[in-house]
């Protein structure tokens, strides 16, 4: 494979104009130069060349508009949105639309990244794409964010679609923004149910979505420790930061197959409890506008030191870089499972990898969503329905699947998890790219 990319970009070179297509269009920092550390690291160990890691590495497109809204006050403010879309070699943009007050071009470019590995590790037909707004949705009401998010489909609609770019919810946005979207983009383009996932089950949405995430989170632990120690999650220990979506159905999947929730927390708060959380009334608790310290079934506990909490698997289910090279010899976990999107830097990366501790990486690990996001696209496709058991079927089957080629490659090349699955990753989408062409 690297001799083939070594021969075609060669070819490149010969044909002329291709350099200045190739050449860096801006710097790359902070989380997007995370995710492509591990990506070039990968291309070393694999023998590629300059011009094929600046191909893998460049987004395709990148949109940014300003969209300028009356709020309900009647004052005027201007938003600002992105969409970068990463690589569409084997097949439409996938990823993430994100409302929130950091959103900014260099997390999205780095989570369009993450989505084209993300689809590549699974083997969907999809490459990878990321968007957002930068706006706090908790100080905008139900009208005002409606009419922001049917403004950024006017703005974006030229390069979204059913078989061009198909985004899904992420943070702060769920079913309800997708409905909207839906309706909106239908006014332009007819009816389009594929343009997007991640729609209420009643509104041409899929049966196990909302649990997709965090249920492909539990599959993954499973998997990784009955590779590593033969046995089952049954009494192992967990710490989880995070109790959004994610948090909340990893942990209930832990629970019930045994696990022991031992320490939550959240943006406000924290709960131990060494004998194990009781997950459902904990979720009942927080439901009912409590935080997790006032939870009678453990003890109050610093949010801040969760990701030190002795345990057997830490599952940092939040935001990106937790992990860094400042903190990583605090940590007490044999294992680590990234829900969260780069929850730890390269550095910390490598130091954990000496520390003896296994990484389940989050283009694996937190790949739930997208596998059940290809699911109801392919049922919107086709005018179908499927019921929750056989989207789950097919959400287990995936996860299965995919450690099993990471596994194996991971035995294979004397690799990380992480090693093995960008990999498997850079593979499929090089050689997508190759036997495409480059005209």
């Amino acid at each position: 494979m690297a001799m083939a990319m070594k021969n075609a970009c060669r070819s490149l070179t010969c044909r002329g104009g291709m350099s200045r297509a190739l050449e860096w269009c801006r710097g790359l920092a902070g989380h997007a130069e995370n995710t492509n550390t591990f990506v070039r690291n990968v291309l070393k160990r694999m023998d590629y060349p300059r011009e094929m890691e600046k191909i893998l590495l460049q987004p395709m497109r990148e949109v940014a508009i300003t969209m300028t809204l009356r709020m309900d006050s009647g004052d005027v403010r201007s938003f600002q949105a992105y969409r970068v879309q990463h690589n569409d070699s084997r097949g439409p943009f996938k990823g993430g639309l994100r409302y929130h007050q950091e959103v900014d071009i260099d997390e999205v470019r780095s989570l369009a990244s993450l989505m084209t590995w993300k689809t590549a590790v699974f083997d969907l037909p999809f490459g990878g794409a990321k968007g957002g707004i930068c706006v706090d949705p908790s100080e905008l009401t139900v009208s005002e964010l409606e009419r922001l998010t049917r403004k950024m489909v006017e703005g974006f609609r030229e390069v979204i679609g059913q078989y061009v770019d198909i985004p899904a919810p992420d943070m702060n946005t769920g079913g309800r923004e997708m409905a909207w979207i839906f309706d909106e983009y239908s006014k332009f383009e007819g009816f389009q149910p594929g343009v997007v996932t991640g729609k209420p089950v009643w509104l041409h949405g899929c049966k196990g979505r909302e649990e997709a995430t965090g249920t492909g989170v539990f599959f993954g632990i499973r998997e990784m420790i009955r590779h590593y120690e033969g046995t089952s999650i049954e009494g192992k220990t967990f710490a989880i930061q995070g109790f959004g979506n994610v948090g909340r159905w990893a942990a209930k999947c832990i629970h019930e197959h045994g696990g022991k929730v031992v320490a939550i927390a959240d943006v406000h708060s924290g709960v131990c409890n060494k004998e194990g959380l009781d997950i459902p009334a904990l979720t009942s608790h927080v439901d009912t506008g409590n935080l997790l310290s006032e939870f009678s079934g453990g003890h109050a506990y610093d949010r801040m030191q969760v990701l030190y909490h002795p345990c057997d698997v830490l599952v940092p289910a939040a935001l990106g870089n937790q992990i860094t090279e400042d903190n990583a010899h605090k940590l007490k976990c044999k294992y680590i499972a990234e829900a969260a999107n780069g929850p730890t830097s390269p550095e910390a990366d490598t130091m954990l990898h000496e520390m003896g501790v296994h990484i389940l990486p989050d283009i694996y690990c937190n790949g739930g969503g997208v596998v059940v996001s290809w699911q109801e696209w392919v049922q919107n496709l086709q005018n179908i329905s499927w019921s929750r058991d056989e989207v789950m079927k097919r959400l287990e089957d995936a996860m299965v699947s995919a450690f099993a080629n990471i596994w194996k490659i991971k035995h294979e090349k004397n690799a990380t998890l992480r090693t093995a699955a960008f990999i498997v990753a850079l593979s499929r989408v090089s050689r997508a790219q190759i036997n495409r062409g480059f005209h």
